[in-house]
């Protein structure tokens, strides 16, 4: 067993802001190549398709990290006009955009989500059938191909278009894939049309998968631990099989576990990035906007022990609730966190208002 290293945790704050490619912000090539940059050192980006100040999540990592960054650069590599496409909507943490040549390692989302949704497949099986046939006749549709089906299902968080829901699930359990977007329309394709064949006929062992997926959450985070919230580790397996794959990662050489002054629980770092520990300048302080779903921002604990930051997107707090507003982006400055507010203008108004009958 390997002695975790000892690290300060300024060391471990330094090195996190570096590992993120935010020290200093916005430093990567104005390109659109520097989006397949960011991906392949953070492994996947979450997908949201909320855009409160102007652009979406994974829009906002992007701009934190490249110079000029322009919306359509991420399009180019998703949803390629003629082929050569390199990046591909999958489930992940959630629904993430993850380099396509990394679907073999993913495929046991498709599986797992074809058991869960057999039922409901069956129980629609003629319209399912239909979307099939329709998008293997005219090629890539949305849900307006299906306008006539009128009738309404109950669907993961509320009543949904049968058409939806049936196309939707025929995409979790990899039938369809997402071709294009026209804003947050998904444009929909047989997965075997947008996937080259060699590729989709590549099969890695379960455990095969488990491992690369925990991998990715590693090469998301930069310091993670063993367990964490479901949100965090979820589709890696149950604890036992965390605990397992971890001593594998470690025992070739893939992690190396550090204790972090002030941190109980062991932390890791892929072992390629140790040499950042060492030669990581302390970040300059220059401001970044961190998208709320920024891998950054994934481990809400290691905010709050490393960082002293309690973050919450109150994204889906009761507004009554809320501190600081539906949509608020953290501010990184050089090696702290600091909050931002957009939205909930209302709310801000009555907060100064009441500051000011303080004041009088």
């Amino acid at each position: 067993m390997i002695t975790p290293i000892p690290i300060s945790a300024a060391v471990a704050r330094r090195f996190l802001v570096h590992r993120h490619l935010l020290a200093p912000p916005r430093s990567l090539a104005a390109e659109p190549a520097s989006v397949l940059r960011v991906i392949k050192r953070l492994g996947s980006l979450q997908f949201d398709p909320l855009e409160v100040p102007g652009a979406r999540n994974h829009e906002l990592v992007l701009h934190a990290r490249v110079g000029g960054f322009e919306r359509g650069w991420p399009d180019q590599f998703l949803y390629p006009a003629r082929g050569g496409r390199r990046l591909i909507e999958l489930y992940n943490k959630s629904l993430n955009i993850l380099p396509i040549e990394e679907l073999p390692y993913y495929r046991i989302s498709w599986g797992r989500a074809a058991s869960n949704y057999a039922a409901f497949l069956e129980e629609h099986r003629e319209l399912a059938t239909r979307i099939v046939e329709q998008v293997r006749r005219d090629g890539v549709l949305s849900t307006q191909a299906f306008r006539d089906v009128e009738h309404r299902i109950e669907w993961w968080w509320a009543s949904t278009p049968a058409a939806r829901a049936v196309m939707e699930a025929l995409f979790v359990t990899g039938r369809l894939g997402i071709a294009r977007r026209d804003g947050n329309r998904r444009y929909y394709d047989l997965i075997e049309r947008l996937v080259p064949a060699e590729l989709l006929a590549t099969h890695a062992r379960e455990d095969e998968q488990l491992r690369h997926r925990l991998l990715s959450r590693h090469r998301a985070l930069g310091l993670m631990a063993v367990g964490g919230p479901s949100e965090l580790v979820g589709g890696t397996g149950s604890a036992a099989d965390r605990a397992r794959l971890t001593a594998g990662l470690i025992d070739d050489g893939t992690l190396l576990p550090v204790a972090i002054e002030g941190i109980r629980e062991t932390r890791h770092i892929l072992t390629d990035e140790w040499p950042l520990l060492d030669t990581a300048a302390p970040a300059t302080r220059s401001i970044t906007f961190l998208a709320p779903l920024d891998p950054f921002l994934w481990d809400r604990r290691l905010l709050r022990t490393l960082f002293g930051f309690d973050y919450t997107w109150e994204v889906y707090t009761p507004a009554a609730k809320r501190r600081y507003g539906y949509y608020a982006l953290p501010i990184l400055f050089g090696e702290r966190l600091e909050q931002h507010v957009i939205g909930n203008q209302r709310q801000r108004r009555r907060r100064r208002d009441a500051a000011a009958e303080q004041c009088q």
